[in-house]
């Protein structure tokens, strides 16, 4: 080869958009799972916190899903976080538990309901071994009441005790100084924090029955099953 040719860079120019702005003064986080039941009470008190309420810069709400790690960056952005979550805390349907601080991984992993809990448990371990050290750190979370119904929605028990979910968050944001004020009209289309056909109405008004959809497991399984 000739000397004098020039060679084209080791790496090729990267092709993905420039890093996301991880960092923000305080996370409001909603974990879980929509398709679930009551696993979807974080992403439901989630939402009722942002189409009822405008907060102040440096507040980002944010829907985690069931994303595990790919949470770390956003957690380890923040100074204070927030969890709303479905908790098997042994106690009654619809109780609402508020946890703090260091006690909150325990409670996260102790007895898991989904994959998803033990994610997050390794996302506040991980982000604990690279430094990160929270000026507060509070979950908000929710004893369930059914969790293996694919495809239902909140139980009746756990709507009910949205209300009071929603009030200790608000009041906790209050006092870090977050600055909600409620909303006079609802947020627009393209402030939507879920997508528009997982909002309650519609998940709930067009999904199928149990029955026609076996949400509680197919029928022919569970007959061949009992002989």
């Amino acid at each position: 080869m000739d000397p004098t040719t020039e060679l084209p860079p080791a790496v090729t120019q990267s092709v993905t958009p420039a890093p996301l702005d991880y960092e923000c003064d305080t996370l409001v986080l909603g974990i879980g799972n929509l398709l679930w039941a009551d696993e979807g009470f974080g992403i439901r008190a989630l939402e009722t916190l942002h189409e009822g309420w405008r907060f102040g810069p440096g507040v980002r709400l944010m829907d985690g899903g069931t994303q595990g790690l790919y949470l770390l960056p956003y957690v380890e952005g923040c100074r204070r976080l927030l969890v709303l979550d479905a908790v098997d805390y042994g106690l009654t349907p619809g109780t609402l538990k508020i946890v703090r601080d260091d006690a909150v991984p325990a409670f996260m992993g102790a007895k898991k309901m989904s994959l998803h809990q033990t994610g997050f448990q390794e996302v506040l371990a991980v982000a604990g071994l690279r430094g990160w050290r929270p000026e507060a750190l509070v979950l908000v979370g929710m004893q369930p009441e059914m969790l293996e119904d694919y495809g239902g929605s909140l139980t009746d028990t756990v709507k009910a005790a949205l209300p009071d979910a929603v009030a200790a968050a608000l009041a906790l944001l209050d006092q870090w100084g977050a600055g909600p004020e409620q909303r006079s009209t609802p947020p627009g289309p393209g402030e939507r924090i879920t997508l528009d056909s997982l909002d309650m109405a519609p998940y709930e008004g067009q999904r199928p029955s149990a029955e026609a959809a076996c949400r509680m497991g197919d029928y022919r399984f569970l007959a061949g099953e009992a002989n």
